[in-house]
């Protein structure tokens, strides 16, 4: 059981009656379980996930924000991948890989294939966690390829899984709460490896393209398919503002959001169920070449009914990204203008002047609300008692 001083840190990054029902929950449930929402982000190495992360802890809230133990890359080589705040607990399910980087040499497998993850054990810990019960989680070492000692996780009342592999295992599928996929299309990839890998650490052009080559069976193979089991997939994709773009710098995303599901409504542009197209710039929102496009509407997407925001471009001045946020609605602020503070807080990251950013933050604070539903749910119930 999560212990009382966890709910009071906690609830700082919560609305005032949200706390209120944690406080009024906790003290109605005495030695029983306290509820423990859990949200499974799925996506391939490289793609963004740990700013994604970042924002998300930020919406959250809370006075501690950083690595399950002060640090990472502690002495001895010894790191590890969990974040934590006081609400949150982020693990990355590299953790789970079954054999470290000289056995996936025997194996002859990549980090991709399931073969070398341990879904028994992701799924038995996962639950313990959901139950409100500690666990010793195991560590991957991405300095060194290796599997450390492992690590006691306490549940927080948000745990987030991050990784390959989070809706494979069906077991593991069925405790979250609330599922996200992040689909960074091969051309936006290759652009980005090539900026990282070329630029940064004097690969060839040949290598950067054999390394993607050599994965993407396997990303077809078991990565990708989980996107039919995304409650929201986040888009990334090259722009349709400049014709034949190759560098990759001009972004064009799209938040496809499943309809009917539990505690979520899908954000929308101007009108509900409409299809629109929107070009803000003007007197209001800045935009240099090659300006800002919005388009929002309803498709299907693996045959699930899905309402689809989009955008493509950059914005040039972040403060003004509340004349874009007064024209969308269900996104789950608390005030006025909480989605563009939530992003110039971050303003420095990755992608926060383009779509990746926007859509990311978004989406976190959709997250919090529901967190806030299921929680406000149970607490009523808890009292109905």
């Amino acid at each position: 059981m999560l212990r009382s001083s966890t709910f009071t840190s906690a609830s700082s990054g919560l609305s005032t009656k949200a706390a209120v029902r944690w406080q009024a929950l906790q003290m109605k449930l005495g030695d029983a379980d306290e509820p423990v929402v859990v949200i499974g982000v799925a996506a391939d190495s490289g793609c963004g996930k740990s700013t994604f992360m970042r924002r998300l802890t930020n919406i959250f809230g809370g006075s501690t924000v950083g690595p399950l133990g002060g640090g990472f890359g502690a002495p001895g080589g010894w790191e590890t991948n969990t974040l934590v705040s006081d609400l949150t607990t982020v693990i990355c399910l590299d953790d789970y890989h079954l054999n470290d980087r000289g056995g996936r040499k025997v194996s002859g497998r990549t980090a991709l294939h399931t073969a070398e993850q341990r879904f028994d054990l992701m799924a038995e810990q996962l639950a313990a966690l959901k139950r409100g019960e500690s666990v010793k989680k195991p560590i991957y070492n991405h300095v060194n390829g290796t599997l450390d000692e492992p690590e006691e996780i306490k549940p927080t009342p948000i745990i987030i899984i991050e990784g390959l592999h989070p809706f494979v295992d069906e077991r593991v599928r069925e405790l979250l709460d609330f599922t996200i996929y992040l689909d960074i299309s091969d051309e936006i990839k290759f652009a980005w490896k090539i900026q990282r890998d070329m630029l940064e650490r004097g690969h060839s052009l040949e290598s950067v393209q054999a390394s993607i080559e050599a994965r993407k069976p396997d990303f077809d193979a078991y990565i990708a398919p989980q996107r039919a089991q995304a409650d929201v997939v986040l888009q990334v994709l090259p722009t349709q503002l400049v014709p034949d773009d190759k560098e990759g710098k001009i972004l064009r995303t799209r938040l496809i959001q499943k309809e009917g599901v539990a505690n979520f409504d899908p954000a929308y542009l101007f009108d509900e169920g409409s299809s629109i197209t929107w070009i803000p710039c003007g007197r209001k929102l800045t935009c240099s070449f090659p300006g800002i496009k919005f388009a929002y509407g309803p498709d299907t997407y693996f045959d699930n009914e899905v309402s689809v925001l989009e955008m493509d471009g950059e914005f040039d001045n972040l403060q003004e990204l509340i004349y874009v946020e007064s024209h969308l609605s269900n996104i789950g602020t608390k005030f006025y203008g909480e989605l563009t503070q939530s992003i110039l807080k971050l303003s420095d990251s990755p992608g926060s002047n383009n779509g990746t950013g926007f859509l990311q933050s978004l989406i976190a604070l959709k997250l919090r609300e529901i967190y806030e539903r299921i929680t406000s749910k149970t607490g009523e119930a808890a009292v109905a008692k």
